[in-house]
């Protein structure tokens, strides 16, 4: 599988991702943005330190003028882009990912990184073009400063808390801001450790908030935040340990913003379809996105939204413009110190039956040719394209898409009744091949 995703670079680090590759991929950049100010940073996976150094010895090489801001969460680095008026940046992440992999999230001018510049990036390494210059590097810390801004903008709170940091990027961050701010904080995987021992790095999964949900209930806690391996993920357990669905959180967020006025709110093409419902509802105006970090960014920006969020738990906040974990966690808490029971607020949430995602592996199949001859089956449904194939009915949905990260399709069904469910989910399944329709099938939590 190809390293050039829709919305970043990624790859099993020193094997996709070779010392060589990355180095090609930063003179790339380097290209692009020659003599201007580019951000670095990096997570704490052990290729990290590695890939940092190639990348800034080739954009320093390429004439640019470095800011290295070391080892942060990526929406720290997404605050020294905005603070710093660089022109760009790379962050050296892979995100929710495994272990091994690693890649570079990138940043051209003011707006979101498109497929159109990912594939020009592999285009730029294919030919070998590169610039040569005569750049420097500055290092400049920046999470005392992160820390201060986003302090400012949230509420000081009492509520007793446990902070997942899954080993990752925001362990010895996320705890700093939430005691900055009032809160008693219970750490747990709050040590960096770039192997992930304790689980893979994802909050939107729920068998990684196990754990959480475990300590949450020993220790009498209010609710539970974990965050992915970068920290621009959330995922909650509420105070009985179970973990929150982010349609669910997404509707909380969207009340305590259009509390404040109406708006545009921006989600998903997974989200329940509660979630535009109760937009809706709360007086706001509700758009759908594509799945997808770069893509919700670009919607929530032309939109000039008030928040935006998917349901792998990516939040984007019109007081910071760029996505931030720590930041939406503030933000349910908040709405949850004013409601007093996350659990309450959860259950008060009109649900349909909604599946989780089902993850299938690609099986060698051309993904684009097979969601090309799904849609060419169920053309006489009505179908939404913005991401995938989505088949709408009056009363629930069915969906298949391409992950954009990883070599598998993602698939998800909606309906009102168990028995619309059922035929809803049928008639996506007969358009697949047999061997991905049964792959899909064996996942299904009907069976």
């Amino acid at each position: 599988m190809s390293i050039y995703h829709a919305c970043d670079i990624r790859g099993i680090a020193g094997q996709d991702l070779s010392d060589i590759a990355a180095r090609q991929i930063a003179l790339a950049v380097g290209y692009k943005l020659a003599g201007e100010k580019v951000v670095v940073g990096g997570d704490v996976r052990i290729s990290t330190p590695r890939l940092i150094k190639i990348v800034i010895d080739a954009l320093i090489e390429s004439g640019c003028q470095v800011i290295d801001i070391g080892t942060v969460a990526s929406p720290i680095f997404y605050y020294a882009l905005k603070t710093t008026a660089a022109k760009g940046g790379i962050m050296v992440t892979a995100s929710h990912n495994p272990a091994p992999y690693n890649g570079f999230k990138l940043v051209f001018g003011d707006k979101p990184v498109s497929e159109e510049d990912v594939q020009e990036i592999a285009r730029l390494v294919e030919a070998g073009t590169r610039v040569s210059g005569q750049g420097e590097v500055k290092h400049l810390p920046v999470v005392e400063d992160y820390l201060a801004f986003t302090s400012a903008l949230s509420k000081r709170q009492t509520l007793k808390v446990v902070i997942d940091a899954g080993n990752g990027a925001t362990s010895t961050i996320a705890p700093r801001l939430f005691k900055k701010l009032g809160y008693e904080v219970i750490e747990l995987n709050c040590t960096p450790d770039g192997d992930f021992p304790n689980h893979p790095p994802n909050p939107a999964l729920a068998e990684n908030l196990v754990q959480l949900g475990q300590k949450v209930r020993e220790a009498g806690a209010d609710l539970g935040v974990a965050f992915d391996g970068d920290g621009d993920r959330v995922g909650f357990v509420d105070e009985q340990g179970r973990p929150v669905d982010n349609d669910d959180i997404m509707v909380l967020l969207a009340r305590y913003y259009l509390e404040q006025g109406p708006g545009t709110i921006i989600y998903d093409a997974k989200c329940s379809m509660v979630a535009p419902e109760e937009i809706v509802k709360a007086g706001g105006r509700a758009v759908m996105a594509r799945a997808g970090h770069t893509f919700s960014k670009k919607a929530f920006l032309e939109e000039k939204a008030l928040f935006a969020g998917e349901i792998s738990g990516h939040f984007f906040f019109r007081e910071l413009g760029y996505d931030d974990g720590m930041f939406g966690a503030l933000k349910v808490c908040e709405f949850v110190a004013e409601h007093r029971s996350l659990a309450m607020l959860i259950d008060a949430i009109p649900n349909y039956l909604l599946t989780p995602d089902i993850r299938v592996a690609d099986l060698g199949y051309d993904k684009t040719s097979v969601l090309n001859e799904v849609a060419k089956k169920l053309a006489s449904y009505k179908l939404n394209l913005i991401d995938g194939v989505r088949v709408e009915f009056e009363d629930g949905w069915a969906m298949i898409r391409a992950s954009v990260t990883e070599p598998l399709f993602t698939l998800r069904f909606e309906a009102k009744t168990p028995e619309r469910l059922h035929d809803i989910s049928g008639v996506l399944l007969e358009a697949l091949p047999e061997d991905i329709r049964q792959a899909v099938v064996s996942k299904m939590p009907l069976n």
